[in-house]
């Protein structure tokens, strides 16, 4: 008589243990005091911490740092910041950020910023490098006193050039709304779901592009700015890296599309160096 297989089942083991997922958050928030910025108060939650490396002439250099070593599928990381009257920060990361592929959760990552009279916030993370299967919802948010100023400054590279990793499939989603005085004045989404490489061939879509990142002036003479932002384009262009930027409303918009990652990264830097009239933060050339 053959054995009752049935009887071999174990109902009675647990189910598998959920992932344990990152969630990080870093809340800042920083005030003028004399001739310089401060920081006033600092939160830091999960894998994300801040570090300090400079503290210039009324600016404050920050640097994110993702001590998970990147973010996977489920992962949830935040950051606020909140720039007091005549404060000015500069916010950036100390290196690529890495996406890794998912099973099916999408990671999410959140910018807030709240900028008072006269602060002024340039928001410059390196570039984001999505893996094949990645999928990431990114969400920037700013709200602007009257004379605020933000330069705002984002970079996806879509898969790992040096392994020539094409993404067959993947999920990114971007979204952008700035606000001034409680207005809305910008706002821009972009979504890529299905096999991202292949519509980024598409000649209206991406032309071949490997890579894609945005800049985003928000100011009073933002629009007065944009001849002169050509002009560095002319001077500090690089072939293979297209750039087109227009203004209006306040607003300075830039978008950068190439084939070669490296090539627009230090396209933007020199760019971006030239437009705000300093160096970019010191993590960017390591």
């Amino acid at each position: 008589m053959a054995p009752d297989r049935s009887s071999l089942a174990a109902p009675f083991l647990d189910p598998p243990p959920a992932r344990q997922r990152s969630d990080g958050r870093v809340a800042v928030r920083v005030v003028r005091h004399g001739a310089g910025t401060h920081i006033a108060d600092l939160s830091e939650a999960g894998p994300l911490r801040l570090r300090l490396p400079r503290h210039g002439e009324g600016v404050c250099e920050a640097v994110l740092l993702n001590t998970a070593g990147g973010i996977a599928c489920g992962d949830r990381f935040r950051v606020e910041a909140e720039i007091g009257a005549g404060s000015h920060l500069v916010l950036t990361t100390t290196a690529a950020e890495k996406i890794y592929k998912s099973d099916g959760l999408s990671s999410e990552v959140g910018t807030k910023a709240v900028l008072a009279e006269g602060a002024r916030l340039d928001w410059l993370p390196q570039e984001t490098i999505l893996f094949d299967r990645a999928r990431l919802e990114r969400r920037f948010e700013a709200d602007l006193a009257a004379d605020a100023r933000l330069l705002a400054f984002e970079a996806v590279v879509f898969g790992r050039t040096a392994r020539h990793e094409r993404l067959e499939t993947g999920l990114f989603r971007d979204a952008w709304r700035i606000r001034r005085e409680g207005r809305l004045t910008y706002a821009d989404s972009v979504a890529f779901d299905g096999p991202i490489t292949a519509l980024l061939q598409r000649t209206a879509i991406g032309g071949g592009a490997r890579a894609m990142a945005t800049l985003l002036d928000v100011s009073a003479d933002a629009e007065a700015g944009l001849e002169r932002f050509r002009a560095h384009l002319d001077s500090l262009g690089s072939p293979g890296v297209d750039v087109a930027a227009s203004a209006w409303n306040g607003n300075l918009v830039a978008r950068f599309l190439s084939a070669d990652p490296d090539a627009m990264r230090a396209t933007a830097a020199r760019v971006l160096s030239a437009y705000r009239g300093a160096p970019m933060p010191r993590v960017w050339q390591s």
